[in-house]
């Protein structure tokens, strides 16, 4: 008869994996009781975990809720450097100024997630940056440049005549010798980092440590369909307010429903599969509100769901509309869009505007020449897209 701890065993070992290395050791290891180092690195290449984070970080709480060692890992020297594995051109080196002011809130957005009291936080930068050229000549002849380039993403930019810089090899070795000096059993991270994970195990045997099982999860979708990434701007930050959070659930296609569910909750799939035969619209609304509460607790969740519907289900408008002054008499819809932060520009408001995305006081307007007059749209409120709401008010 399988156990309890059998069954959490089982559910970590496939829930939202991708691919494993090596599971049957791994489940050994597991079943023995013994406490493994989990190593888990995340770059502040942005201010902001998202919900693709979570994925992984959920991963680590099944581990820790299993009494294991969480190493939660900041890369402020592989951040700099960059990661090239989902890159379809050349990273540019970032900031080191900019890294840390990214870093400084990670450990309390993974404590939405984490206990971070039994956390381990490390930063890279404390042994990366004081090896030499012998110890980092010695871990690059660990590999050849066929293996590097072999990688699909490289092999593609090569193929275009894009540049591939020398610093870009460099990233492999630097997260694969993080897993030496934490001492890692086991590394989690995105199909994405295959070449990255595979590098820890051969510098470990390196260095004569046991090599890291490793587990890759799967990556998801943003709001626009694309691969969550921060440089998209297509991201369900762990930051947004409730309300913004549970509207760009709601936004996401039907496809990506069971997805979410599978991957950014811990709902039991059994349970999914029920209510996934019923209506869509109902599903996604069980799914908005199962991730605020799991972000911003149950109270948030329950007002956020009252808010979405009141606003979006039934046309209202939401009473907290922010107000943009407007200088003079007049302003073209197109500039307005703009100046209430709607639009990113002039030309993405006229998009929006030929497309049916604006509304003037509940009326559609596809006009990109409208003007709004102090004597006609004094204090009308506009609605963009789905979640966006402006109100005009003229001050002179």
């Amino acid at each position: 008869m399988t156990t309890d701890s059998e069954k959490k065993i089982d559910e970590i070992l496939t829930r939202g994996i991708a691919e494993m290395i090596d599971c049957e050791h791994l489940r050994a290891q597991l079943l023995s009781k013994k406490i493994l180092r989990i190593k888990f690195g995340v770059d502040p290449t942005s201010p902001n975990l998202h919900l693709g984070r979570s994925v992984p970080l959920l991963k680590l709480r099944d581990f820790q809720q299993l009494g294991h060692q969480i190493i939660f890992l900041i890369g402020d020297a592989t951040g700099v450097i960059g990661d090239v594995s989902d890159k379809e051109s050349e990273r540019p080196m970032l900031n080191k100024t900019v890294v840390v002011q990214n870093m400084r809130a990670y450990a309390a957005q993974a404590g939405k997630i984490l206990d971070m009291e039994k956390v381990e936080i490390v930063y890279n930068s404390s042994w990366l940056n004081e090896l030499g050229y012998d110890e980092i000549g010695a871990h690059a002849d660990q590999f050849s440049l066929a293996e590097f380039i072999a990688r699909d993403n490289i092999k593609r930019r090569l193929d275009e005549g894009k540049r591939v810089s020398l610093r870009e090899m460099l990233y492999p070795l630097m997260q694969g010798y993080d897993s030496i000096a934490v001492r890692a059993d086991v590394e989690i991270g995105g199909t994405d980092q295959r070449f990255n994970l595979l590098a820890g195990r051969t510098l470990q045997k390196y260095a004569g440590q046991a090599p890291q099982d490793i587990l890759m999860t799967n990556l998801i979708a943003g709001t626009d369909g694309r691969k969550m990434s921060s440089s998209w701007g297509n991201t369900i930050n762990l930051t947004d307010a409730p309300n913004e959070m549970f509207g760009k659930v709601m936004s996401i296609g039907d496809d990506l429903i069971e997805v979410y569910f599978l991957h950014c909750t811990r709902v039991p799939m059994e349970e999914v599969k029920e209510f996934l035969t019923g209506k869509a619209r109902d599903a996604k609304l069980r799914l908005a509100k199962e991730i605020v509460t799991l972000y911003h607790g149950v109270q948030s969740a329950d007002a956020a769901e009252k808010y979405f519907v009141e606003t979006f289900s039934k046309r209202a408008l939401p009473k907290d509309i922010v107000a943009t002054a407007v200088s003079g008499e007049e302003i073209s819809l197109v500039d307005f869009l703009v100046s209430a932060k709607q639009a990113k520009s002039k030309g993405d408001a006229r998009r929006k505007i030929t497309q049916g995305g604006v509304e003037v006081d509940s009326v559609r307007i596809q006009d990109v020449a409208m003007i709004l007059s102090k004597e006609e749209n004094q204090g009308s409120s506009l609605r963009v897209g789905k979640h966006g709401f402006a109100k005009i008010t003229f001050t002179k």
